[in-house]
């Protein structure tokens, strides 16, 4: 694993081979990884089930029945495959498997770090965040395994409310699919190469949006995970026991960072921040929900506040420079700093 993607090839410029016929977004993904790396930029693909052709690829992905690293190939498909990414349930296809090799050599490049590097946290923390939120949904759409138990489903007698469209990632792949009753080249060599072209067109469309789900993660996320870090380590300076958190520079996204940071705890109540980055700019009170996708604050803001604004709101409180307070609680507004900061303290006491 921590043997570098140069050393371990050895023919220049490399084939990558995987199988032709249907594709699916699993080996479109894991070709895409692999021609992102300066030692595959140039490597050649044939798409092939001839055992004599792969024998010839130096790598080859989804096709082949074996799985060895050392000898690059990654197939997922023999009865006895069971890898799984580290501290993940979801078996591998073949977008795992590059990505489990490689992932990290991706992910290290696109921060800027040197190969002496390669076992920075920050490498891991965004290797494993990208694969939990990118990649293991192809392995499980690859693999047949459902996001949701469909027996429990069932029994609880749960039905959409509405179609989504099935605009997954492997839909979106397989949408670039000769349709059943398109017409095909006569020509088998032309039929191939037309073939060829929509497998290459859903590689590069994939590709995409991988490539802007690393750099959103690498660029956005990871600098908003230390944001929001010196804001938790300073929370005790507003309220003892640190249920309020201050941004006093620039906010950024928190939610999924603040609740990484608590561990279980629960102990942040409030959040606050200004509405933009000049000394004049009015401040937000945001309560924490109880989960990143929950409705539903650990504390809302008192009751008596809610669905007021400015004076009023002034009177009902007691603070002066109230903006507002929404009327479902979750999040209110001051003209300055300290008068946000008056209210999220007074609403700890409610």
């Amino acid at each position: 694993m921590a043997e570098t993607v140069s050393k371990r090839l050895k023919t220049s410029p490399p084939q990558i081979g995987t199988h032709n016929g249907h594709f699916h977004a699993d080996e479109a993904l894991a070709v895409h990884m692999l021609r992102s790396l300066p030692a595959y930029a140039s490597a050649s693909l044939v798409r092939t089930r001839d055992p004599s052709i792969l024998a010839e690829c130096h790598t080859v992905v989804d096709v082949g029945g074996e799985y060895d690293a050392s000898r690059n190939r990654y197939d997922h498909h023999q009865r006895t495959f069971d890898t799984t990414f580290p501290s993940r349930p979801t078996k591998l296809s073949s977008a795992g498997l590059v990505y489990l090799h490689f992932g990290r050599e991706l992910v290290r490049r696109k921060l800027g770090l040197e190969e002496s590097d390669s076992a920075a946290p920050e490498v891991d923390l965004v290797w494993n965040k990208i694969y939990e939120s990118f990649v293991e949904a192809l392995d499980a759409h690859d693999n047949g395994i459902s996001v949701y138990d469909p027996a429990a489903v069932a029994a609880a007698g749960l039905t959409k409310r509405f179609s989504d469209g099935a605009f997954t990632l492997g839909a979106m792949v397989g949408r670039l699919n000769r349709n059943w009753n398109d017409p095909a080249p006569e020509d088998p060599a032309e039929a191939q190469r037309d073939e060829d072209e929509r497998f290459l067109a859903a590689s590069a469309r994939i590709g995409e949006e991988f490539d802007r789900t690393l750099d959103f993660y690498t660029r956005s996320w990871l600098p908003a995970r230390e944001v929001v870090r010196a804001a938790f380590e300073k929370r005790k300076e507003f309220d003892p026991q640190g249920r309020v958190l201050v941004f006093e520079g620039p906010s950024a996204p928190w939610k999924e960072h603040l609740y990484t940071l608590e561990d279980g705890s629960e102990s942040v109540l409030y959040v606050l921040y200004p509405e933009k980055p000049t000394p004049d700019a009015k401040w937000r009170v945001q309560t924490v929900p109880v989960s990143k996708d929950s409705f539903e604050s650990r504390k809302a803001l008192p009751a008596a506040w809610r669905g007021f604004r400015d004076e009023e709101l002034d009177g009902i409180s007691g603070i002066d420079g109230c903006v507002f307070v929404h009327a479902a609680g979750f999040i209110g507004g001051n003209k300055t700093f300290e008068g946000a900061k008056a209210m999220a303290l007074k609403a700890l006491e409610e």
